[in-house]
């Protein structure tokens, strides 16, 4: 205890550290404000309750701004759709990987070009979140004005969240769009957490205790997942230059188990989704239409979790291969004359990495797929299903890896401080 409350202590002395932690609280709390401010014009009455199914999921995602009809209903979405949509551009189109190769002036350029679609991308998904969320009776004001004044406040306050986490990645800690990402799920925690309470009664006060404790396990659970890697050792050549032997140092490359991240599970939310949406115009025509819809809308049904986790295992081997690159890490190594032992250099060495890399990403993919199903399960078991959302998922998972982050840019500081107390007295920060 004394340990922890020395690191806070330290925190404070670093003045980089305190200034950095203020500014992004600041700004947390700025975009929390934007969330409770609903659009003008709209009867929240008529609202509640629209939003359900795979929709509810990407409310929770959100922190309830969707369902609540907030001017920062879209959040930091559209930027995510936006950043996803220009990696994948610069695998398949040689041009983005030209500017991608141009080093600070490319990103700024990929970063230039990604806000740019996110506007656009802000714009549609405006509209259709207005068409789902919205009807007639909800609306007091005449709707086409309605509907352009939404479609760019809605915009604006895109807009004004991806610059808010722009600031944070700056000015504060931790990346900007997973700690926006990260408060807005946290937010729905005491909510959901009460709700369980009230729902379990004071019957049923040790069960509830043991879903914490469940809770807490399966969050260690998610860190070590998110931690492991597989690290393979290289080897540098020695080399002689001025009678002086230098390299022959060995290092790894660690390989990380979960280098898809939450990638491919936002791909089958997104996948599912543009399927309901299509399947849903002829859902009124045909039979087969309806129950495919019903079957997409019920996130606890058997249909939908099996679909979900094999769209993941998918989406898990799609990514990591477009990602990592075998042969291109090959050459790196053999361009610094490095080797791994036992493995000769060139076409043998990306064989060896494409075979780590299938052996590490099955566990992850069915990892990934059961973490992601897991919440329907807790929901079938009788939890409450806001707060049964808590227990795997897309939100548990950038809590989890955002928070890593965090702590870790913190500890950096940390360390940096001591080194700089060593360099100048001579002694570490008791």
């Amino acid at each position: 205890m004394s340990k922890l409350f020395r690191t806070i202590k330290d925190i404070f002395l670093i003045k980089e550290l305190r200034v950095r932690i203020g500014n992004t609280l600041l700004f947390l709390l700025l975009f929390r404000a934007g969330a409770t401010i609903v659009l003008p014009g709209i009867d929240m009455t008529q609202v509640s309750g629209r939003v359900k199914g795979i929709l509810g999921l990407l409310d929770s995602f959100l922190g309830g701004s969707f369902s609540n009809a907030s001017v920062f209903a879209l959040g930091v979405a559209p930027y995510i759709s936006a950043s996803i949509i220009m990696q994948l551009l610069s695998i398949a189109w040689p041009k983005i990987q030209k500017i991608q190769r141009e080093g600070e002036a490319g990103k700024r350029k990929i970063a230039r070009i990604s806000r740019i679609l996110t506007i656009f991308i802000a714009i549609f998904q405006s509209f259709q979140y207005l068409l789902v969320t919205t009807s007639n009776n909800s609306v007091s004001i005449d709707k086409p004005f309605f509907m352009a004044m939404s479609i760019v406040i809605l915009t604006a306050g895109t807009v004004f969240c991806m610059w808010l986490g722009e600031k944070i990645t700056d000015k504060g800690i931790g990346n900007g769009v997973t700690m926006l990402i990260m408060v807005s799920i946290v937010s729905a925690f005491p909510a959901a957490l009460y709700q369980e309470a009230v729902h379990r009664g004071s019957r049923g006060i040790l069960l509830f205790v043991f879903e914490l404790f469940f809770l807490f396990l399966i969050v260690l659970v998610v860190v070590a997942f998110t931690q492991a890697t597989r690290k393979v050792p290289i080897q540098y050549a020695k080399q002689l230059s001025s009678s002086t032997i230098y390299g022959g140092q060995r290092q790894y490359i660690p390989f990380k188990l979960n280098s898809a991240g939450v990638m491919p599970i936002i791909f089958a939310n997104l996948l599912i989704v543009c399927i309901s949406f299509i399947v849903g115009i002829w859902a009124d025509k045909f039979a087969w239409a309806a129950n495919i819809s019903r079957m997409l809308q019920d996130i606890t049904s058997w249909p939908f979790n099996i679909l979900f986790a094999c769209l993941i295992v998918v989406f898990t081997f799609f990514y990591t291969a477009i990602t990592v690159n075998p042969v291109q890490i090959a050459e790196d190594l053999k361009r610094n004359n490095s080797f791994i032992p036992g493995v000769t250099s060139g076409n043998a060495t990306a064989r060896f990495f494409d075979d780590i890399l299938d052996r590490i990403t099955l566990p992850s993919a069915i990892f990934l797929a059961v973490i992601a199903i897991f919440p329907a399960f807790a929901h079938m078991a009788g939890l409450s299903l806001s707060f049964s959302k808590f227990y795997g998922g897309t939100s548990l998972l950038i809590m989890v890896s955002s928070m890593l982050e965090t702590l870790q840019q913190i500890e950096s500081y940390l360390l940096m401080r001591r080194y700089e107390v060593i360099i100048n007295t001579g002694a570490r920060i008791k």
